[in-house]
């Protein structure tokens, strides 16, 4: 009975030695750098697998290796940023405050003064409604100075 318990010791032992040794080779096969060919192989196995843009033909279009990537257009409304925002209510005469990018409560009053101005819901938030005509505000055409007399 000993020697069977022995045995079977001695089998799980080695076989566990042998899968760790698997796992160890498998580990630096993955450590090794690749070459750009192994990429582009390896971008285009992934993306016909995955859901990427395709052009008419089922072809899936798949950057080379090194090649820029164009940026997506933004989706939706663009989102104006605080400052954004703030110099806009400046450029347009409804905000005195300092543009620091923090909507607080002179920005808000200030937001909700240009809604009422132009016909809009006065709720203080800057939705795609307020940001259309406000925007036109954020640069502002200059004016023509006329020359001062010395």
């Amino acid at each position: 009975m000993r020697r069977c318990g022995l045995i079977i010791l001695t089998l799980v032992l080695v076989v566990s030695l042998i899968g760790c040794s698997k796992k160890q080779q498998a580990l630096e096969e993955l450590q090794q750098p690749m070459s750009p060919e192994d990429l582009n192989r390896l971008r285009t196995e992934t993306a016909s697998e995955s859901t990427s843009p395709q052009v008419a033909g089922g072809a899936t279009v798949v950057p080379a290796f090194g090649e820029k990537l164009e940026p997506l257009p933004p989706s939706g409304p663009y989102r104006p940023t605080a400052k954004e925002i703030q110099m806009a209510l400046k450029n347009a005469g409804y905000y005195n405050g300092a543009i620091d990018g923090n909507i607080g409560p002179m920005t808000k009053k200030a937001i909700e003064e240009f809604q009422k101005t132009n016909g809009l819901v006065a709720d203080g938030k800057v939705g795609p409604k307020t940001w259309s005509i406000l925007a036109k505000h954020l640069n502002p055409v200059p004016t023509a100075v006329p020359p001062t007399a010395e």
